[in-house]
């Protein structure tokens, strides 16, 4: 048996719902569930339907699974917009209140649990890179448990943002790529010197 399933099974419905949109249980899906949950909070957010609430994720980690879920901001719906620079930061703004607030982590992580030995001994393995596939199981596992019990301000920094609207998703019409003959939607289009349209891996062939 999973020695953590006990502690699996008695996280909250929310992060439940998390874990089984995104598949497993990880310090990063927990950063992005912390950061969902405080903008919730202070927004006082219903789950977005449409686009009244828009996330900019700052990274395309496991974290942008927790916003997904709690909050609704999805790709598909285009209110999560991706602008990947591999920091742990996250902006949350509320079309209906036209606030925003952004998320940051500034400090690197410090485990608090009560098994910083252990913790600390998988960290140098995994380090070193002689650590098995349980200990990187145990290390998730340990960070997961820590995240969860501290206080929202001791894992991200929150600052109010000046409110700014974001653009609505696209709408626009498709034409047939007069290369490979795919419908392509007309603004993702490339027009050559005659005019002729093409989607853009054939734009690449046809340069």
């Amino acid at each position: 048996m999973d020695i953590h399933s006990d502690f699996k099974k008695n996280i909250s419905k929310d992060l439940q719902r998390c874990v089984e949109f995104h598949g497993h249980l990880c310090p990063g899906l927990v950063y992005g569930y912390l950061v969902a949950k405080e903008a919730v909070n202070l927004l006082d957010l219903l789950r977005s339907h449409d686009e009244e609430i828009v996330a900019i994720s700052e990274n395309d980690s496991c974290a942008v699974d927790g916003l997904q879920v709690i909050l609704g901001t999805t790709i598909g719906k285009g209110n999560l917009k991706i602008e990947n620079y591999g920091k742990n930061a996250y902006t949350i703004l509320s079309r209906s209140y036209k606030k925003g607030y952004r998320f940051s982590r500034e400090k690197f992580y410090e485990y608090k649990g009560d098994k910083k030995e252990e913790f600390h001994q998988i960290d140098e393995a995994i380090s070193d890179g002689t650590a098995t596939e349980d200990d990187k199981k145990i290390h998730r596992m340990l960070k997961t448990k820590d995240l969860l019990s501290r206080p929202f301000h001791d894992v991200f920094s929150t600052k109010e943002i000046e409110f700014f609207m974001p653009p609505y998703a696209p709408l626009a019409c498709s034409e047939a790529c007069a290369k490979c003959g795919e419908m392509t939607m007309l603004t993702k289009m490339v027009a050559d010197k005659n005019g002729a349209l093409f989607c853009v891996p054939c734009s690449k062939s046809e340069s």
